[in-house]
């Protein structure tokens, strides 16, 4: 064994090592778990104390000269790999990594916040999960109010009295209990509703709102504020209505259509044959909800609206399916890159 130990000190300090190939070799042959070193080890085991003694020191300093070369064989390797970058052409033309883009829906946010933002209105935001109070009742919308049954809630379990909120209306709410008018803000966001995903609807979505409250503020600035928008959205030559509606927190109320279109199957399908899409509803602010949030009604008056931006993308954008803007299909994404 002591020739084998003497004749393997030999060969490794006459080894020259000049690829990572060979580095790769020589850490196989000689440090591996069926390498030789492991292989002389197991043999020591078996030998008698006497021979331990003897051979044991000269095992150790093959280990060590295995080790240290080792150790050098990796440093030469990096040294290699320093030596291959550097004949890299940096004049080449690098490689193409595509460049992201905001997502359509976003695009579509800023569009319509710029517009209000242009006749000063501001943005405020509020908590997804909402309490009852701020998500209907303070919206003249007490328990059992028949309009709850409007929108399908998705309740929080463990406290009946939380839900994810249905509309950004809690965010007016909770805005209108801290600010004095005037008052004239914009909430985004996204809201729930237990509704059949199809073509038209889905159980999550985004909504912008809208607040304006001041002195003798009437329908006509309502109806004024939106024609202002939907022009400043789609151009001057848009095609609008209004038709009465309600809702239990404006009175009058009102809804808006834009002209879609009867040019196609889908045109039919999505406009259920009437060339009408509905994206917005609108009115003057109920008495009762300015009470609740301790603004009086007689020295004060306002409107609100709330409109669907995916509904409104797909105006923009000739979409006849809301439900490609959640698949992130890249090949569907990657038609709006470059949009604004």
């Amino acid at each position: 064994m002591q020739e084998k130990i003497n004749k393997y000190i030999h060969d490794i300090n006459s080894i020259t090592i000049s690829s990572i190939e060979e580095a790769t070799i020589f850490h196989k042959k000689y440090l591996s778990k069926k390498g030789l070193l492991n292989q002389l080890f197991n043999e020591f085991k078996v030998l008698e104390s006497a021979k331990k003694r003897e051979l044991g020191p000269l095992l150790n300093n093959l280990k060590k000269i295995i080790t240290e070369k080792s150790q050098t064989l990796k440093i030469d390797k990096n040294d290699n790999l320093s030596k291959q970058s550097k004949k890299i052409d940096i004049t080449l033309p690098s490689s193409y990594e595509p460049v992201g883009s905001l997502h359509p829906l976003s695009q579509v946010k800023r569009k319509i916040i710029s517009i209000f933002e242009k006749v000063g209105f501001i943005i405020s935001d509020g908590p997804e999960i909402e309490d009852d109070w701020h998500n209907f009742s303070a919206l003249n919308m007490p328990k059992n109010h028949p309009a709850r049954d409007m929108q399908d809630t998705f309740f929080i379990s463990v406290n009946p009295d939380m839900l994810l909120r249905t509309h950004t209306s809690s965010v007016q709410i909770r805005y209108m209990n801290q600010t004095e008018p005037p008052i004239r803000i914009i909430s985004p966001g996204r809201v729930y509703r237990k509704e059949d995903i199809s073509a038209r609807a889905n159980c999550f979505f985004h909504q912008i709102e809208g607040l304006y409250i001041d002195h003798d503020i009437s329908f006509s600035d309502l109806k004024k504020m939106i024609t202002y928008f939907l022009k400043s959205l789609f151009g001057e030559d848009v095609k609008t209505r209004f038709r009465p509606s309600f809702f239990p927190f404006t009175e009058p109320s009102a809804e808006v259509d834009i002209y879609w279109g009867l040019n196609s199957e889908s045109d039919y399908r999505i406009t259920k044959g009437t060339g009408w899409l509905e994206i917005m509803g609108c009115g003057m602010i109920d008495p009762n909800v300015l009470e609740n949030v301790n603004i009086n009604p007689k020295i004060y008056s306002g409107f609100a609206f709330g409109l669907g931006i995916e509904r409104i993308a797909m105006l923009l954008y000739q979409i006849d399916d809301l439900r490609l803007f959640f698949e992130n299909d890249i090949r569907f994404l990657k038609q709006f890159q470059g949009l604004s």
